[in-house]
């Protein structure tokens, strides 16, 4: 066991790896010596982020899945252990955070769908893949949450109860699948995605950041790393929020 971040050998899976966090996740492990499962609802923006990954000199497997789709999770775990035999790390990432108008506006379509893609699909997939990392050589699970899971507020009820309920997952998890399976969590606060349109003018909640800015994509990534590799082998059942300073 050592300290280093590489993933010389490692397997990966990323859902929703093809834009955003996901991407800037899939590259750098890429860089670090891992073979990726890139997996999105689009095969194409998956074949691109694939392609890239190649560049690097590694292998990837693009797979269009939805994680909201309890088959499809099915389908994904099969394809990545039947590609690549194994799985090393499962990177829960995929997620979505649409408004509605209002708490009585709120439908029961979006807010199933919320919970679907932010919770349903990261537990299908977390059991199908860890279970089979206790049976194999173990392995990690990274989850992605929010800091809205800490500070939830009115517009955001159906995603911060989603995403609470990551964090509540992932410290059972760790506990199910232990000691052979290291389960973490990542919470990030307010980065400069494509997905941040909504708030990213907003110069009150830019400075009542800590750091007094929003994130770069590529800030996540190394907590990422350090959850995934043997860097942070005596840590599970976190959750770790990279929110610049969110109080």
């Amino acid at each position: 066991m050592t300290n280093s971040t590489t993933l010389t050998g490692k397997i990966i899976l990323v859902t929703g790896g093809s834009r955003g966090l996901g991407r800037e996740m899939v590259l750098a492990f890429a860089k670090a010596g891992a073979d990726v499962v890139i997996a999105s609802r689009k095969l194409a923006a998956c074949e691109e982020v694939a392609h890239e990954v190649e560049k690097l000199g590694r292998r990837a497997l693009p797979f269009a899945a939805h994680v909201g789709n309890w088959d499809d999770n099915d389908k994904l775990a099969e394809a990545a252990f039947a590609h690549f035999g194994r799985v090393d790390v499962l990177v829960n990432n995929a997620g979505m955070s649409p408004l509605a108008p209002s708490l009585t506006e709120t439908t029961e379509a979006l807010f199933d769908k919320v919970i679907d893609v932010n919770f349903k699909g990261p537990f299908r997939l977390s059991v199908l893949v860890g279970e089979r990392m206790v049976a194999g050589e173990g392995g990690a699970i990274i989850n992605l949450s929010s800091t809205a899971s800490f500070k939830p507020e009115p517009h955001t009820v159906p995603y911060s109860g989603a995403k609470a309920a990551v964090n509540a997952m992932t410290v059972a998890l760790a506990k199910a699948f232990a000691p052979k399976v290291r389960v973490n969590c990542i919470a990030p606060g307010p980065f400069l995605t494509d997905v941040s349109t909504v708030w990213r003018e907003n110069k009150a909640y830019e400075q009542s950041l800590g750091l007094k800015r929003f994130g770069k994509p590529e800030e996540i990534v190394g907590t990422a790393l350090y959850l995934a590799s043997d860097a942070s082998s005596y840590v599970t059942g976190q959750v770790i929020r990279v929110d610049g300073g969110t109080w």
